[in-house]
């Protein structure tokens, strides 16, 4: 009885888990579904372009860096923008974390002038 007391959580939260991993998988796949020559996209390697061909053969895309063409597999395509409201229409890209603190060039400049102040003071 303590064992299958055990067993039942454990079984629902594997099931929530596979629920979420597809959901996300279907999502990922409207995402490359989506895609049509002129959309701009962003690759997983951060390279931003513009989409010239896509292959579904080959599953490849065929991207347009201001004039420079790269044949990438379709699943290394990380953002999709449509070309004529330039918003995402569905992003698949990890947000940036805030550990850097935002200085401004006012107080960055203020902390140089003081560093020297200091070095100049130890001299």
């Amino acid at each position: 009885m303590e064992i299958l007391i055990m067993l039942v959580p454990i079984i629902i939260l594997m099931y929530f888990m596979q629920r979420s991993q597809k959901k996300q998988q279907r999502k990922r796949q409207e995402l490359l579904d989506s895609m049509r020559p002129g959309n701009q996209v962003v690759t997983i390697g951060g390279l931003h372009g513009v989409v010239s061909e896509i292959d579904d053969e080959k599953k490849t895309v065929t991207l347009d860096c201001e004039g420079i063409y790269l044949e990438f597999d379709r699943a290394s395509i990380r953002t999709v923008r449509s070309s004529d409201t330039g918003e995402n229409t569905q992003s698949t890209a990890v947000p940036p974390t805030d550990n850097v603190p935002d200085h401004t060039s006012e107080e960055m400049n203020a902390d140089n002038d003081s560093q020297k102040d200091k070095d100049q003071s130890q001299e």
